[in-house]
């Protein structure tokens, strides 16, 4: 979800059928079916009747400057109801799809989602690829939701940028109330740039746009992998759908039976525990490479003095200012992968020389340019993309209006400035600043969306994969979603932190999941270990 991106709004670049524990999920195969029987969910015939035109992708139909992986990528488009409770209105949006064949006879589509909400997936289906068993019989599915990348786009004219250089740690009542401010411009600028299509930028849409996606496919049941985010989409459609239910992976899952704000809520704890139990003591072990100090609070303490000397001298790079806010958002990012730890050290040791006075010229220049390069690039599978569709800032439009239309979101002035103390209070301050900025859903507009129960009932066994440590979906909220979700189950990955597990190097979690996905075998809740942190380049 929402903190860790490549941009500060990026930060963070959203059937009854018995389980037979430990065994086969019976009659879950999403088969091909005859396309005059597959609409069921009384789709209109309009839409129903289309076909997907599939050919290879062209680059500037990808939602995100060309990645390795994507050469056989097919893409495809199909138009849904702009307002699925209108849908005989005939104001229609575009959907941007694509599929990675499957390696052999095709007998289930799996849809993926990368999070966001509103990260462009039509080019995530590269980053499941290698995954050899789960492609020998399933086509992937990538998916530009509605409101992101090449689908109809919506934007928040660019209204989310300000203020974001502002210190929330800086607790002088004027720079609070600027926070704020900021944050209320924000929404008001979010609601007015994306107009009527606003409203209809929510997950309630975006499940039907998906139902409609399955018949379009000719399945009478289809699989999901969502992340992050994507979690929140797949559960909300296999709730609503449960008889086209196939099988659903839920990896790093939000809080999904309870609110936008509740799942979010949970950020401040996940995002410290990273830093404090993983990333300082990894830098610390390798402080003859980084010189951060040889104990986490030692290298705590010295990223407390890099930050504390840009609040007073923040850093010119051609024009673009580097202070506390740019490392606390840099650092976010780099806490959802433990690929991200050496580049993520890395950047903190050029920042540090260069709020150092005795560095020198040309060690200084060096630090400038590696800094400059660093912000510029994503640092994990799952970082949410810089998108290239009509609006240049779709993802954030996507991800404002999903979150805020729906559910209701509490607070005011005095209650964020209230809690944003509660959070460094209780010494969870690297995400406190971001934290302010995202309440914007409090000063949002009009009536939400009521939140749909969220029960399980008559819903297939679902698969939630959830780290430990996860930073943007805590396992507290992972842990209160199986619990209320019937028939799901929990595979916990200890020792672990990533944001983002399946397909990206576990095969212990890849077996478990594989074994789920392709054949059916629903495990009980159980517990795998994680996979180690790295060693710096050259170590």
């Amino acid at each position: 979800m929402f903190p860790g991106g490549d941009k500060h709004v990026k930060m963070l670049r959203y059937a009854a059928i018995p389980a037979v524990v430990g065994g086969l999920l019976a009659g879950s195969v999403p088969a091909l079916a005859d396309p005059r029987t597959a609409n069921t969910a009384a789709v209109p015939a309009r839409y129903a009747g289309q076909t997907l035109d599939w050919h290879l992708c062209a680059d500037a139909e990808l939602p995100t400057p060309r990645q390795p992986g994507t050469q056989d990528l097919e893409c495809a488009t199909f138009r849904t109801p702009r307002d699925w409770d209108r849908p005989n209105e005939r104001q229609d949006l575009t959907i941007a799809i694509s599929r990675l064949k499957s390696t052999g006879p095709t007998t289930a589509s799996v849809l993926t989602n990368p999070g966001g909400p509103g990260g462009p997936g039509r080019d995530f289906p590269a980053v499941l690829r290698n995954q050899a068993k789960l492609r020998e019989h399933q086509e992937i599915i990538g998916i530009d939701t509605r409101g992101t990348g090449k689908s109809t786009n919506v934007s928040c004219g660019g209204g989310l940028g300000v203020g974001t250089t502002l210190d929330a740690r800086d607790r002088d009542p004027r720079n609070l109330n600027l926070i704020v401010d900021s944050v209320k411009y924000a929404a008001s600028s979010c609601q007015r740039a994306s107009g009527e299509l606003g409203p209809l930028i929510s997950t309630f849409q975006m499940v039907r746009d998906l139902e409609l996606l399955r018949v379009l496919l000719g399945r009478e049941k289809i699989n999901w992998i969502g992340y992050s985010a994507g979690t929140w989409l797949g559960a909300r459609y296999a709730q609503q759908f449960p008889n086209r239910t196939g099988r659903f992976v839920l990896d790093s899952s939000t809080e999904f039976t309870g609110s936008w704000q509740q799942s979010f809520a949970w950020q401040p704890l996940g995002f410290e525990r990273r830093f404090r139990q993983d990333f300082l003591p990894w830098l610390a072990r390798y402080d003859s490479t980084y010189h951060f100090g040889t104990s986490g609070e030692a290298a705590r303490q010295t990223y407390e003095n890099v930050r504390f000397a840009l609040t007073r001298n923040p850093v010119d790079l051609d024009g673009v200012q580097v202070g506390p806010t740019t490392l606390d958002t840099y650092v976010l990012g780099g806490l959802k992968s433990k690929h991200s730890f050496p580049l993520t050290a890395n950047m903190l040791v050029k920042v540090k020389a260069l709020t150092e006075a005795s560095t020198p010229d040309q060690a200084r220049a060096e630090a400038r340019a590696e800094v400059k390069s660093a912000l510029s690039k994503p640092r994990s599978p799952l970082s949410e993309p810089i998108g290239t569709g009509d609006a240049p800032d779709a993802f954030e439009g996507t991800l404002t209006n999903t979150v805020c239309n729906e559910g209701t979101w509490t607070g005011n002035r005095q209650s964020i400035i209230r809690q944003s103390q509660q959070f460094i209070d209780r010494g969870q301050s690297l995400i406190v600043g971001t934290w302010m900025w995202f309440q914007f859903c409090a000063f949002w507009k009009g009536q939400p969306c009521p939140l749909p129960t969220m029960d399980g009932k008559g819903v297939p066994p679902v698969l939630i994969v959830q780290s430990e440590n996860d930073p943007a979906t805590p396992i507290e909220g992972a842990r209160k979603a199986h619990k209320a979700f019937q028939n799901s189950r929990l595979l916990t990955v200890t020792g672990e932190g990533d944001h983002g597990i399946y397909g990206l190097g576990n095969a212990g979690v890849d077996k478990i999941v594989d074994a789920y996905l392709v054949d059916g075998v629903v495990p009980d809740d159980q517990s795998v270990p994680g996979m180690p942190l790295p060693v710096p380049p050259g170590r």
